[in-house]
């Protein structure tokens, strides 16, 4: 049989552990489950089989087994052998149907010869490499005490090329396989992928991108990111060396994608865009919020500085959460938010005072261009919007219809500083309950003056009363109190943010 094997004749043993209180052994267990599948993938690539175990105490534990996609450390091999040095998580491929039915572990015992010192080397090693040790124990604590964060830990998820650096106890030895390119930015590429049975999602950067990589990576290792509105980060990896490096990003994989993505395949009912608007401000309210008393620890206020509907992402439930932290900046008490460039982001986006280069570089001001572009997004979210009485158009992005798709920093200036133009609010928003209140709280968040602009916990607290007016039917005689509702005051600005 060749060794390329094809979509149609490659079969493997499908087994997937699942524990459970019936079985009287994990090999039992096994045996009840264990199928044989027909494997399946692109003309012209390779089909393998894969299986991964754990000895414990002895005992061989199967974790998985089944078909495995083009992998070059898989080539021509007949047998399923571990040759890693005491993984914690046993993995083998093979070429050749049913080939991973049977599994070996054969180390690589290729040593250097060991070669004895003299007796005064040897005493000389065993003074020094105690002091040795505590002296870097009390670099590292002071290192750690100047940084206000824990060193660097390696969460590294090996794949085709282990590269230089070992894994971690967290994933490593868990296979991850990179399966198809979901999204290109200036930072680099968003792919999706397989760690065992989980998709997850792979964001790589250029070593040219390092410094965004850097941020975003410290960003989420900061007490109190994990958060249901927030993207859940998984584990960060340096690949390659040199100018060849990639830095990962390991995150949580939403398959809906980005808002601008489902906005420009999807209308939106009145509940979806209150879920969406109510998901998306909560999070960020909380990104904002400076918490001493977190259960995590301090968890300092952060502004994300590149707000916009490509970095919200949608779960299946349609709930809103926020990603790429690349640009975000965090502020603790006592400390200056460090060396930055005021003018960064989407150009789209900006602020007039980011766009004038005219930032006050205080916490509250950082929050405030955020807020600006909250508004942009709850116009787009507005514009796919079939609740009011008229055509829905197809999705714009802000100020496209002033400016098109590519618009140089000149345009923006001139559209938004100096003529003072924001997109067109429709007419016929005006007369459903729920979207004038919209209306006028994006006209409150977009303000030239960025003082006068809404929070994002004041904007949540919009859209549960915008839910609540809409969801309230009342008859022809209770018309006055329907006037004495939709004209109740709405929660107060909050100057201080």
């Amino acid at each position: 049989m060749s060794s390329h094997q094809t979509a149609a004749t490659q079969k493997c043993v499908h087994y997937n552990y699942s524990p459970s209180s019936s079985s009287s052994s994990a090999l039992e267990g096994r045996e009840n489950a264990s199928t044989v599948v027909t494997c399946s993938g692109e003309k012209d690539k390779r089909l393998h089989c894969f299986a991964t175990w754990k000895n414990i105490s002895g005992a061989v534990h199967v974790v998985k087994q089944g078909c495995w996609l083009d992998d070059v450390n898989c080539y021509d091999r007949s047998e399923c052998v571990e040759r890693k040095d005491a993984p914690e998580v046993f993995f083998c491929c093979c070429e050749g149907s049913l080939c991973n039915s049977r599994f070996f572990y054969s180390p690589d015992t290729t040593k250097k010869p060991r070669t004895e010192g003299p007796p005064v080397l040897t005493t000389l090693t065993y003074s020094l490499v105690p002091i040795m040790a505590v002296t870097a124990i009390v670099l590292l604590s002071f290192w750690m005490y100047r940084h206000h964060k824990l060193a660097y830990p390696p969460v590294l998820v090996p794949t085709q090329d282990p590269g230089p650096l070992p894994p971690s106890p967290v994933l490593g030895q868990k296979p991850l396989q990179l399966l198809e390119v979901k999204a290109r930015g200036h930072f680099g590429c968003v792919w999706k992928a397989r760690l065992l049975s989980e998709h997850v999602a792979v964001k790589i950067f250029p070593i040219q991108n390092k410094q965004s990589w850097q941020n975003e990576y410290e960003i989420y290792s900061l007490n109190g990111m994990r958060h249901e509105n927030l993207l859940q980060f998984i584990g960060a990896e340096k690949r390659g060396s040199n100018m060849d490096m990639e830095l990962w990003l390991i995150t949580a994989y939403h398959e809906k994608g980005s808002l601008t993505d489902y906005l420009k395949a999807s209308v939106l009912s009145w509940s979806d865009l209150c879920l969406i608007a109510q998901s998306m401000s909560r999070g960020l309210a909380y990104l904002h919020e400076d918490i001493p008393g977190h259960k995590d620890g301090h968890k300092p206020a952060i502004a994300h500085r590149d707000f916009k509907s490509k970095n919200i992402l949608l779960k299946t439930n349609l709930t809103a959460c926020i990603a790429d932290f690349g640009l975000a900046l965090r502020f603790e008490a006592g400390r200056s938010p460090g060396d930055t460039h005021g003018q960064v982001g989407t150009r789209r986006y900006m602020a007039p005072e980011v766009l004038e280069g005219a930032i006050n570089f205080q916490r509250d001001a950082f929050l405030r261009i955020d807020m600006y572009a909250v508004g942009l997004v709850l116009w787009e979210l507005a514009s796919r919007c079939k609740a009011a009485d008229g055509p829905v158009d197809e999705y714009m992005l802000p100020f496209e219809e002033e400016v098109g798709q590519h618009p140089s920093l000149e345009d923006m200036q001139e559209v938004v500083v100096h003529k003072k133009l924001r997109p067109t609010l429709r007419e016929c928003w005006q007369k459903h309950a729920g979207l004038a209140v919209l209306c006028e709280t994006i006209e409150e968040c977009w303000d030239h003056e960025a003082e006068a602009r809404l929070s994002a916990g004041c904007v949540e607290e919009r859209v549960v009363q915008m839910q609540r007016q809409t969801s309230i039917t009342v008859p022809e005689e209770m018309i006055t109190v329907v006037t004495m509702v939709t004209n109740m005051d709405y929660p107060p600005k909050e100057s201080s943010l």
